[in-house]
């Protein structure tokens, strides 16, 4: 069994939660095992209805007017029986009910059953999943695995995680044996990824080969998806943006041209299919920001993106054997940029970060920009020996309008820091986590 950090938020919900949760991600990420791994292990007595499997459950739950309803046509459509206050609903595949959210209220309000959803292509598929009632409906969304839960699946134990967290917190350089066994970890995690079934198959057999068939598999299941949209247009163009992507990662700058899928291409044509890659979990958008400053939100421009592979396993895959070859025998002389830039795009994601980029004539370009701990982070990718070389970033920090503290800049060497920039080996941008906590005020005015 994979170790997920979700694990906590899932089992918590089981022992307390009163609103009904809600498991988003895109396909294959492991969302229905791990659930049902949790509910199983808290001994819960529970209900697993899928709505692919089982479509005709989608009239029962339409045609229920109350709770006391849907408790008899359970029990009559699946021979089970259903006990108010200890009963879990686990409705999986919920895309294909679309108006789930609008009944969610009603039966969270009766309180007779717990309810946790899941599903695929939510933010495509179901009517108003943004406009679920506020206190109803609690979601979490499931990524890839990222580096540490990699590494738990690989055997790492974590008195090693630990120490590595310590230097990356304390700026102490890494002893020169644990060092580059995490950067030949690292190195596999770049050829495998983290879709749940691909590190099982690594784990089990440690067969690359074994693993592409798997990772083949997913990214047809993905282009399956584009199906879905009716004009034929726009499956071409969702097509055409999804696998243009591996090769504009290749080149130095890795902006999405809009030329490369047709000549005096508009980005209004586009914007809709860039848009229904990231809301299907497929792609990660990376959108340049105006200013290097706080409200990064605000002062994005979209129509200038970079967009990136949801699993960097999955993008070294398209790239072909040679590139795998490559990566895990450190040939200096592939070019990797764009997937070391895909891997830490992918866990700054999952860590909950919104990034961006940002680009100036006179200031230069950095690969990344979030806001951490309440400032400006900006963050330099670096593939080869020169990562030392920065202009952009060193402009930037010494630009007294962006008040930027510090900069990271990732690459395959050591840990150490120079001034007010951090020099960390790729494999620490795991460790990069939103810490700031707001405050709590007293709500009474002091006059």
């Amino acid at each position: 069994m994979l170790k997920r950090h979700l694990e906590t938020a899932i089992n918590n919900w089981i022992t307390d939660g009163r609103n009904a949760m809600l498991v988003s991600g895109a396909r294959q990420v492991g969302k229905t095992y791990l659930i049902r791994n949790c509910l199983k292990q808290k001994n819960a007595d529970y209900i697993e209805i899928n709505f692919i499997k089982n479509p005709e459950m989608v009239a029962v739950f339409e045609n229920s007017k109350s709770t006391e309803d849907l408790k008899i046509s359970i029990s009559a459509s699946l021979n089970r029986s259903l006990t108010e206050g200890q009963t879990i609903l686990f409705l999986d595949e919920v895309q294909e009910y679309k108006d789930i959210v609008t009944k969610i209220k009603f039966w969270v309000d009766d309180g007779s059953f717990k309810y946790i959803l899941s599903g695929s292509l939510l933010g495509i598929e179901l009517i108003d999943l943004r406009s679920a009632p506020v206190g109803y409906l609690d979601e979490i969304t499931m990524y890839p695995l990222d580096f540490i839960e990699f590494l738990w699946a690989c055997g790492v134990k974590d008195e090693v995680i630990n120490y590595l967290r310590k230097c990356f917190d304390e700026d102490k350089e890494v002893s020169e044996n644990v060092h580059n066994k995490m950067m030949e970890q690292f190195r596999r995690y770049l050829v495998v990824g983290g879709m749940p079934a691909c590190v099982n198959e690594f784990v089990e057999s440690g067969d690359i080969k074994k693993v592409s068939a798997i990772q083949k598999n997913i990214i047809s299941e993905y282009k399956r998806d584009f199906t879905k949209y009716e004009a034929k247009e726009k499956k071409l163009m969702l097509q055409s943006v999804y696998e243009l992507v591996p090769s504009e990662l290749l080149k130095q700058n890795r902006r999405f041209n809009l030329a490369d899928i047709k000549k005096g291409l508009k980005f209004e044509r586009v914007e809709d299919s860039f848009l229904w890659l990231k809301s299907a979990g497929v792609t990660i958008c990376v959108y340049n920001a105006t200013e290097p400053k706080i409200a990064l939100n605000q002062n994005m421009k979209s129509s200038l993106v970079k967009l990136y592979m949801s699993d960097v396993g999955l993008l070294t895959d398209i790239y072909g054997p040679s590139m795998k070859l490559g990566i895990l025998s450190e040939n200096k002389t592939i070019n990797c940029g764009g997937i070391y830039e895909n891997a830490v795009m992918q866990e700054l994601c999952a860590h909950g970060f919104d990034t961006y980029y940002y680009n100036s004539k006179r200031l230069g370009e950095l690969d990344c920009v979030i806001e951490h701990n309440g400032h400006i982070l900006p963050i330099e990718i670096k593939s080869g020996k020169d990562y030392y070389v920065h202009s952009a970033l060193t402009n930037c920090l010494n630009n007294e309008e962006f008040d930027i503290p510090e900069a990271i800049v990732f690459s395959g060497y050591n840990v150490s820091r120079k001034e007010r920039t951090r020099y960390l080996p790729i494999y620490m941008c795991t460790f990069v986590k939103n810490d700031v906590e707001l405050p709590i005020l007293n709500p009474l005015a002091e006059i």
